[in-house]
């Protein structure tokens, strides 16, 4: 054996060496930004799987309540107003408890955005109404429930007639609602997270008809006269 052949057989040469070095920092490399890559497609997956869980919770939950809407009245006040509130943000409706939670009562609630701990939320707060009052009741220090977290904007929307206005005009959409004495037949909300796409909107009709919370309603007017 020559004296070459020897010293390659005794072990690799330096460039060799850098050679097997420098394709095993590109191996490492590339299985690093794969493993990267795939993190990243998970912290997603599993980020959108949340927002799609929490989208519909909050609409299992919303619906359930406007659907179990109830039309409440303030007994002492004049013309006996509904305890319904509708503007572009916000929405103020009295619903049933669900059986699950009490035996009957009602309470008052609350939908908006709010900002806590530098972070928006949707809420609803909630606190039990005094048909005894003479003007809607305000939030303040009450139980508040998040119903999502990271929003940007909420809109809710109104379908229904002008106040007073005959059963035969034809209602339409709006951003706040004004009848005090008749509730909206369709509302509807729209959320916008921060990230992601805006959710599907959410319409819903309230069942229970205005004339419910009254002993005497005058349907030609569309006014209550009249409550126990």
């Amino acid at each position: 054996m020559t004296p070459r052949h020897r010293r390659r057989a005794a072990g690799f040469t330096l460039i060799e060496l850098i050679a097997a070095l420098v394709l095993l920092a590109l191996m490492s490399s590339v299985i690093y930004g794969a493993l990267s890559l795939a993190g990243r497609s998970w912290d997603g997956g599993e980020a959108k799987a949340a927002q799609v869980s929490e989208m519909r919770h909050t609409h299992e939950f919303l619906r359930e309540e406007l659907t179990a809407e109830y039309p409440l009245r303030l007994r002492k006040a004049v013309d006996f107003p509904l305890l319904f509130t509708g503007e572009r943000d916000e929405l103020r409706y009295t619903a049933s408890l669900p059986t699950r939670v009490a035996e009957g009562g009602v309470l008052y609630f609350r939908l908006a955005l709010a900002r806590f701990d530098n972070k928006t939320q949707l809420i609803v707060e909630r606190m039990f109404p005094d048909p005894q009052a003479t003007q809607n009741p305000d939030f303040q220090g009450v139980e508040h429930s998040v119903l999502a977290d990271g929003i940007s904007d909420l809109k809710i929307s109104y379908f229904g007639r002008d106040p007073g206005a005959a059963e035969s005009d034809a209602p339409s959409w709006r951003d706040n609602w004004n009848d005090t004495q008749r509730l909206p037949l369709l509302v509807k909300i729209e959320v916008q997270p921060k990230q992601g796409p805006a959710w599907p909107a959410l319409v819903v009709e309230p069942r229970r008809a205005p004339e419910a919370g009254c002993t005497t309603y005058d349907a030609q007017r569309g006014r209550c006269t009249g409550v126990s």
